[in-house]
Parts: C-alpha cells; sequence; structure tokens
C-alpha cells in the first residue's frame, strides 16, 4: 500500500475503503492496469481500474490523481475485489475473470478492445 502522503486531501478525508483503495492503485499499478472497470468510466477515457484513481505519473515518479473513484463505489468495489483475491495468492488472469463475471453487469468494460 502507497503512503497517503502526497495524496489530495479529498483522498484523506474519504472513508478508509476509499483511501484503501487509492493506496492499493497508487503501489500496484501493473495490476490494476489489467483490470477493467464497468463503471461506464470509459466514456471519461478511463481504460482500466487503474485509471480511476492515477491520471497520470510524471519522469520524476510524481503521481497525478484522478477524483473520480472518490464518487464511485463500482471503482471501489472492483478495487477492494481485487485486494482481497490479490492477498489470496490468487494469479491475475483469476482476478480478471472474477471481476468480468461479477461486474459485467454493471456496463461494458473500459478496456480497449
Amino acid at each position: 500500500m502507497a503512503s497517503m502522503e502526497g495524496m489530495p486531501k479529498e483522498v484523506k478525508s474519504s472513508p478508509t475503503v476509499v483511501r484503501q483503495a487509492y493506496q492499493f492503485a497508487a503501489a500496484n499499478p501493473d495490476l490494476l492496469k489489467y483490470v477493467p472497470c464497468y463503471c461506464g468510466c470509459d466514456d471519461i477515457g478511463h481504460t482500466s481500474n487503474y485509471a480511476c484513481y492515477i491520471s497520470g505519473v510524471d519522469a520524476n515518479g510524481s503521481i497525478t490523481y484522478d477524483s473520480h473513484a472518490l464518487g464511485c463505489s463500482i471503482c471501489v468495489d472492483i478495487t477492494q475485489d481485487v485486494m482481497r483475491l490479490y492477498k489470496q495468492g490468487k494469479p491475475l488472469p483469476e482476478i480478471k475473470t472474477y471481476i468480468d463475471q461479477t461486474y459485467s453487469q454493471y456496463g461494458p468494460s473500459n478496456m480497449p478492445k
């Protein structure tokens, strides 16, 4: 989990599950960039669950946070499931399959085809 230091005040004052999701996203980009989101955020250019939290990282490693997940329970629920399954030692393809099967009922995947 990434430190809360440097995160926006809106993230720092959000509920624990939201803070944890932002911390996990910042610490695990290679994992969450592989996992889709199903909240409809492809309309705003998101291409993975990671993009719901992080809009960019500069050459110095400074993170620019996206505020989208602050108000989206689907984004946070997906990340919480990824966190749980990852902690259980599940491989990434199995995690992605679980997310697809669980959340595809809410809308289309935001992953590029």
